[in-house]
């Protein structure tokens, strides 16, 4: 359980340095946080694999999690590929400008947290309310339908983030197959909700960068309140005000 609590500390710090999930790779870093970063990293090389195999998360935990108060949270059941909850965050451990996650698994061998390691997480969903922005900060990535709802595939393919409600999903894991795997199995986790059915459409419009196909134009045509027309009117009235 200690690798999860360093993991959940390395994505509190990485929020505080940009207003971009945890695994987005920003251009620049200040000094003092690569250096909270690369302490962290190496405290949980040694912590987070060999401590066997964590329990499943307790029943407490859970509960608390189950009653997040101010936002649909979303996890993928108790189980992920086999591998069980171990951790959430909940209202004690919740940042508004990180999100609240939950956590599956333990330590593997792989790829580390830093992208070249000994561990990582199997999956982590952190759920964050939306902030207006560009997806043009994620680096490499592409944009797909997942569940009826817009989705950009970032992080070399082992990240998802998906725009639902007033939320963005972002599902960190070790593989693509493994994030859609859990993308398509998303529910909520305090509030009523199935896997079975699509998600609920953003009221937002999603900064997407990059080509869309048609299958996901006519998704953004068709989000509530007209909200991605509204976005384009509202931009192209800025640039004949400023002459650009």
């Amino acid at each position: 359980m200690t690798a999860m609590r360093i993991a959940n500390s390395i994505g509190r710090l990485r929020g505080s340095a940009r207003a971009r999930p945890p695994r987005a790779r920003p251009a620049r870093r200040a000094p003092l946080v690569a250096a909270s970063f690369a302490a962290l990293a190496a405290f949980a090389l040694c912590a987070g694999c060999g401590t066997g195999h964590p329990k499943a998360i307790g029943v407490g935990t859970l509960a608390e999690a189950q009653t997040f108060p101010y936002f649909r949270v979303y996890w993928v059941g108790r189980r992920f590929l086999g591998q069980p909850l171990a951790a959430a965050d909940g209202q004690k451990g919740y940042i508004s400008s990180v999100g609240d996650s939950v956590y599956y698994g333990d330590c593997v061998k792989g790829k580390g947290i830093f992208g070249g390691g000994s561990c990582i997480l199997p999956l982590q969903v952190t759920t964050v309310v939306y902030r207006l922005h560009s997806n043009a900060t994620l680096g490499r990535q592409r944009n797909i339908v997942v569940r009826g709802v817009p989705a950009t595939v970032y992080d070399e393919g082992r990240s998802i983030e998906v725009y639902s409600g007033r939320v963005a999903i972002d599902l960190f894991s070790n593989t693509f197959a493994h994030a859609y795997a859990a993308a398509r199995a998303l529910l909520p986790l305090n509030a009523p909700g199935s896997a079975a059915t699509d998600l609920p459409p953003p009221i937002y419009c999603p900064g997407l960068d990059g080509p869309q196909s048609a299958q996901l134009k006519g998704v953004m045509a068709r989000l509530p309140a007209h909200v991605c027309q509204r976005a384009s009117a509202a931009l192209a009235f800025a640039a004949s005000v400023s002459g650009s």
